[in-house]
């Protein structure tokens, strides 16, 4: 099968590449002339130089091909115009582009963020119903990600077989452009002296990769499937992590409200300041987001049981000594 990849030298894609390729399928792996290319060496996969932001290099990328796993984005929030022309103009191109090839199915590469957000300080895990809900300046990537999934509704709509995947928080071996950043690492360091009221939902990159490619097999055109793992309040996901890289936990967990109510005059001095997570993130305090996986279990047959220490594990064995 001929497939393309999109955002094929990033965390997902490159690991998409690896496990096609080792399938036996032919792989396109589209990536920008200036990405780092470690998760594609020694793969056997053809280089197709473009951007998103780009159409006539996607619609060349996009000849001859059957299948795509759309999982380029821009993870960054500090540019929104950047953002959006990535995101949602991008997935948009990338969609009509595998229209007028006769591209067979699309598998676009989303997020949880893309659900919104749950009640404040529910610890009830959400389902692929939820909607976005929240206030896009105060969470600027996951509304660009609910923006790309209208891109796709429009699509199908046209006549495009395309199903969605929504990600939790992904860890595991090879996440080249976030590594100095890293949650893992900045545990290492003792950055988080305390944690803060909510919670977050971990899944391994392995579960991540399987779901794509169920997703591809049994997904239901134009429904999305939410791949996670562990639901963790976040000083149990720090204590965690902690234990991984061999340092103490922390022991003190902030009110919600007190975190929320420094977010914005710490805003103003965010570039002056070296926090362990971006400002804009502590409007989130006290959301717990939990996610329910039954319908990617059930209907993608798909087990998504690997913890969360594996997860991390793995992570933090490939920063010590990558491969």
């Amino acid at each position: 099968m001929n497939v393309l990849v999109t955002g094929a030298s990033g965390f997902i894609g490159g690991n998409l590449c690896r496990v096609l390729v080792q399938a036996g399928h032919r792989v396109r792996a589209f990536h920008r002339a200036s990405s780092v290319l470690t998760l594609l060496e020694g793969l056997d996969v053809e280089h197709a130089v473009g951007d998103l932001t780009q159409p006539e290099t996607v619609a060349r990328a996009m000849e001859g091909i059957e299948v795509v796993f759309h999982a380029a984005a821009w993870m960054g929030s500090s540019d929104p115009g950047k953002l959006y022309a990535v995101t949602v103009e991008g997935t948009r191109t990338v969609l009509r582009c595998a229209r007028e090839a006769g591209v067979r199915r699309v598998v676009h590469t989303s997020s949880v963020a893309a659900l919104g957000v749950p009640e404040y300080r529910s610890p009830f895990p959400i389902n692929e119903n939820h909607t976005w809900n929240y206030r896009p300046e105060r969470y600027p990537y996951g509304y660009a990600k609910y923006l790309a999934e209208l891109e796709v509704q429009r699509a199908v709509a046209q006549g495009l077989d395309a199903v969605i995947v929504n990600p939790a928080l992904v860890f595991g071996a090879g996440d080249v452009y976030r590594q100095s950043r890293s949650l893992l690492r900045q545990v290492a360091a003792r950055r988080f002296p305390f944690s803060v009221e909510g919670g977050l939902n971990v899944v391994h990159l392995d579960d991540v990769i399987e779901g794509h490619l169920a997703a591809l097999e049994r997904g239901r055109t134009g429904e999305r499937y939410i791949l996670g793992g562990e639901n963790l309040s976040l000083h149990a996901m720090l204590s965690l992590a902690a234990s991984v890289v061999g340092v103490p936990p922390p022991t003190l967990v902030l009110p919600a409200g007190i975190v929320r109510a420094a977010a914005i005059p710490l805003n103003a001095f965010q570039r002056f300041l070296n926090l362990p997570v971006p400002v804009e993130t502590l409007h989130l305090a006290g959301y717990y987001f939990y996610f329910d996986t039954t319908k990617a279990r059930r209907e993608l047959g798909i087990a998504l049981e690997r913890s969360a220490r594996q997860a991390f594990a793995d992570a933090w064995e490939w920063m010590r000594f990558p491969r």
